[in-house]
């Protein structure tokens, strides 16, 4: 695959070479950087959420350690009124009650404010998800609107999308999960710390240095799975795409007559065992080094268990204490491994981070005017190629090589020229979806750059040969020409009449409001023509100075197309028309033709001229005319 402007990481393996202190100390710093934009972009999604995340924590945070001292209140109380029976040779049942009902009550309160503080931060989740996702993705989608054409025809910026795209609302949520998660168990190790130190510093100093090993391990393998998923971008991208290739209707056709079926899917399934192999070999070694030092911690865990089960027998703390201090050993392994655990996730989310950062870091190429201009309308001049150079992004060849072409108002130029002579490629320059890479055009004589590019695409109807089938209403196929006139009905009918989609949608069985395409319930697919027509339609929502139509009937009848084009002259009176076609007899209508040949303009006039020069256009008119005969 071609490299672009995006670079891939390198391929990850198994053994990882020595990082130097300046490297990890880069690498954190990163992650807290990724962190606390992360944080930003949840408080953005729902700040109430956020705020009641903040409390729940808190909350929950002291709770393990009141808990665990109702227990040992509970406890020493049962065992005083114990031996207090024994010494009075009963037990006296209307004393046990109220010594122990106000600690029944207390344990009792914190448990339900437990299972409280847990559906409160499940509902708070849910609803952060919720609004987070539809946040990331909104400005994911925003960024792509606004990043230039070039993108989009390079194939890692595909890479880059998918990246960010891929796990991004997850992750985000994942990282304001683990910093609260942390905080709450920082907040009870300490409440824990407080009890046990006073008991025993060095027990809970070695109960912190058995979990450590495990939250360094983790963290390495975090680094090695972002990095993995990062690498294999473009291998993912083809395999979801041979997925979607075999699932949708718009190959179905070729793969069954062509029997590519099973081929393709050897192809999808090749990349998947792939894929399946270094995530499964990855998520052995973390399972079986988080095992081990589980182990660890765990043989640490009952070695204090046995020191403080001889300190009871032995009698030197009380059955509440032993209860209280092997429930807080009990919770502070959990909340180690918590705590760790969260660290490492922060880690690795804030690493899956950096791909969506990155992403809406990209910046448009094309600069956009200080102080914008407006359209002229109409327009008195004229549009000025002049001097026009261009040449793709990572391309080193010349699509348009010194390209100088004036229209003057409410003429009609026909573009002709093979594949490839860049006729698409300068409709792409006069409406700004590129600027030129030497040279200027001049609209009025103002370069295109110093107008407001919104008012001068609006200013601009357009028909690609490529043009987009949109899964929507009749209706709304006409009207996404102008978005603004959305419920203009009489601008709607108008424009599909002049594109002669009117008689496609008087055909429809619910008119204007029948769902177009097969993708969605009771859709009504359309013919090539048929789509064509609408696409037309759409064009002539703009009222605009200028119609660009780019092979506009090619998939239409040459009767239809006769009667489009008797028409052509009509439809656009007062307009610049800018008319790219393959097929001369509609050629010839234009007021002059330009012949494009290898990016430069070759041939300039009207059709009768052009026959007379015996060139290029007359070869190739000729050419097309016999095939008629």
């Amino acid at each position: 695959m071609r490299q672009g402007r995006f670079n891939r990481p390198p391929r990850p393996s198994g053994k990882q070479p020595r990082k130097t202190l300046a490297e990890l100390r880069a690498g954190v710093g990163e992650a807290a950087i990724n962190v606390r934009r992360a944080l930003g972009l949840v408080w953005a999604a729902h700040p109430k959420a956020t705020i009641l995340m903040g409390l729940v924590t808190l909350v929950s945070a002291v709770l393990p350690a009141g808990q665990a001292f109702a227990g040992k209140l509970i406890i020493d109380a049962v065992v005083r009124s114990m031996n207090s029976a024994r010494d009075a040779g009963a037990v006296n049942m209307g004393q046990l009650g109220p010594q122990i009902a106000p600690y029944l009550l207390l344990e009792f309160t914190l448990m339900m404010l437990g299972q409280v503080m847990d559906q409160a931060r499940t509902l708070t989740e849910h609803v952060l998800h919720a609004r987070l996702a539809h946040h990331v993705n909104t400005a994911i989608i925003r960024k792509s609107l606004a990043l230039d054409l070039h993108y989009f025809e390079d194939a890692t910026y595909y890479d880059k999308l998918q990246n960010a795209q891929r796990e991004a609302d997850y992750r985000a949520l994942n990282i304001v999960n683990s910093s609260f998660l942390l905080v709450q168990n920082i907040i009870t190790l300490t409440s824990f710390a407080i009890i046990l130190i006073a008991f025993n510093p060095l027990i809970a100093l070695v109960l912190f240095g058995a979990s450590l090993p495990s939250f360094l391990a983790q963290t390495r393998f975090s680094r090695l799975s972002f990095r993995l998923l990062s690498w294999r971008a473009p291998e993912a991208r083809r395999m979801y795409y041979w997925e979607r290739l075999l699932t949708q209707d718009s190959a179905a056709k070729e793969v069954k007559l062509f029997n590519l079926g099973e081929p393709l899917l050897a192809r999808y399934e090749k990349l998947f065992w792939k894929f399946y192999a270094e995530d499964t070999d990855l998520a052995k070694k973390r399972s079986l080094t988080s095992l081990l030092f589980g182990m660890v911690a765990s043989l640490v865990y009952y070695g204090a268990y046995a020191y403080v089960a001889l300190r009871a027998m032995g009698g030197t703390i009380s059955l509440g204490d032993m209860t209280l201090y092997l429930a807080l050993f009990r919770q502070s392994q959990g909340a180690f491994r918590g705590m760790f655990g969260n660290l490492s996730s922060l880690y690795e989310s804030a690493l899956f981070m950096s791909n969506l950062f990155g992403f809406l870091e990209l910046t448009p190429a094309m600069p956009a005017a200080a102080n914008p201009r407006p359209v002229p309308h109409p327009i008195k001049q004229g549009i000025e190629f002049r001097n026009v150079s261009f040449k793709y992004p990572n391309r080193p060849e010349a699509v348009l090589k010194n390209v100088n072409l004036f229209m003057r108002p409410g003429e009609k130029i026909a573009l002709v020229g093979s594949n490839g002579a860049g006729k698409t490629t300068l409709i792409k320059l006069l409406t700004r979806l590129y600027d030129p890479s030497e040279g200027q055009i001049l609209l009025d004589g103002v370069d295109l750059r110093e107008y407001d590019l919104n008012d001068l695409r609006d200013s601009i109807g357009v028909i690609f040969q490529d043009f987009v089938r949109y899964q929507a209403t009749a209706k709304e196929n006409i009207s996404f020409g102008q978005i603004k006139a959305l419920e203009d009905d009489l601008r709607i009918e108008g424009a599909a009449e002049r594109g002669g989609a009117s008689e496609v949608i008087d055909g429809l069985p619910d008119k204007w409001e029948t769902m177009l395409g097969q993708m969605f319930e009771r859709g009504t697919e359309l013919s090539g023509g048929q789509w064509q027509k609408m696409a037309l339609g759409r064009a002539f929502m703009r009222d605009g100075e200028v119609l660009v139509l780019d092979e506009p009937t090619a998939a239409l009848d040459a009767e239809r197309e006769y009667e489009i084009f008797q028409r052509f002259r009509d439809l656009t009176t007062g307009k610049i028309a800018v008319l790219i076609s393959h097929r001369f007899s509609t050629v010839r209508m234009a007021d002059r033709i330009a012949v494009l040949e290898d990016g430069a303009i070759t041939e300039l006039g009207s059709h009768a001229e052009l026959l007379a020069l015996n060139g290029t256009y007359a070869r190739l008119f000729n050419m097309q005319a016999e095939g008629y005969r």
